[in-house]
């Protein structure tokens, strides 16, 4: 679709009265795939091509009433999964309230219609999903098989384990990223697979979604002395790599995944190393504000609220230390 200015598109909406499937090609051609991260346009198309243009497109925009949004939402919430006929998943129909809202709110402010419709949707309350980590024996045993193996790449997993790093984050990182001087590594980027320029299946790499997802996270020492020494055998500029190559997402978590089946141990999803991490650290002491700053969540809130289970037994064991220091004065 070409692509319009901005004063040539208001022209456009007040000379007829355009359905909502016409204007969300509009706001994505022009508002969204220019500025956005291909990840995001990938995700914000799919909404559109195979959700909103298939129930509200032939809408025009001021038929998008709180009543005729509200209802399309209540569909996706009780009917909306594609492949069983059940209900949607609450992250996935607030996906989908987050494009009808940005893309409502813009038409409004052009002055397209009249009022904005979409802050009056509720959304459906998500929970905070369940934290899975491994117990300090399964941790142990795929440290000892991973640091004793051939393969190379599964120091990767170790370095999960001591620093909390997302799978494409990990696979991302190149020797440059590492300073042994300092025993720091830096995050300022991101692999994932989607589609290239062509459509075709890629590899793709770019820099993380938010600020806080740049870090500088200190190695530890024993973790610094592992990578020195696959440095020194590496040919790739990727610390984590097969030969010369990157390795691909789904490749690496399939080779987790074997990983754990020849250890015995219960499957977890890769996400479990950073979750093990995080639960290790705070076992340990570490207060949640670090933690955050090195786990690069936005706010301390998500970090307290994600591992507050992991947070129990050192309540408990200040609880008891504010008792056995205090209580017995009082007798």
């Amino acid at each position: 679709m070409k692509s319009e200015t901005t004063e040539q598109i208001q022209t456009i909406l007040q000379e007829r009265r355009m359905k909502y499937g016409i204007w969300l090609d509009e706001w994505f051609c022009n508002y969204i795939r220019p500025s956005s991260k291909r990840r995001t346009c990938e995700r914000y198309s799919e909404i559109i091509e195979k959700r909103l243009k298939v129930k509200l497109g032939e809408y025009e925009l001021d038929e998008l009433t709180p009543l005729v949004l509200q209802r399309y939402i209540t569909e996706l919430i009780e009917s909306g999964n594609m492949k069983t006929g059940k209900s949607l998943a609450a992250n996935s129909v607030n996906g989908i309230i987050t494009v009808i809202q940005n893309s409502l709110k813009l038409a409004y402010a052009l002055g397209t219609i009249k009022e904005y419709a979409a802050d009056k949707i509720r959304r459906p309350k998500t929970k905070e999903k369940e934290v899975t980590c491994f117990t300090l024996s399964e941790q142990k045993k795929i440290e000892r098989a991973a640091l004793a193996g051939k393969k190379t790449k599964w120091l990767g997993i170790v370095v999960c384990l001591y620093t909390g790093l997302r799978i494409g984050e990990l696979l991302a990182l190149e020797w440059k990223d590492v300073d042994f001087q300092k025993g720091v590594l830096t995050v300022s980027k991101s692999r994932h697979e989607g589609k290239d320029e062509n459509g075709r299946y890629a590899q793709i790499v770019e820099s993380p979604k938010t600020v806080s997802s740049r870090r500088c996270i200190p190695l530890p020492k024993q973790i610094l002395c592992e990578l020195r020494m696959l440095k020194r055998k590496s040919r790739s500029v990727y610390v984590i790599s097969n030969g010369e190559s990157s390795i691909p997402v789904r490749s690496y978590q399939r080779s987790f995944e074997r990983l754990l089946k020849k250890l015995d141990i219960p499957h977890k999803g890769f996400h479990a190393l950073r979750h093990t991490f995080a639960t290790r650290a705070l076992e340990c002491g570490m207060d949640v504000k670090m933690l955050s700053e090195l786990l690069g969540h936005k706010d301390p809130a998500v970090t307290l609220r994600r591992y507050v289970h992991s947070l129990m037994e050192q309540k408990k064991e200040m609880m008891n230390k504010v008792g056995n220091t205090y209580f017995k004065e009082a007798k």
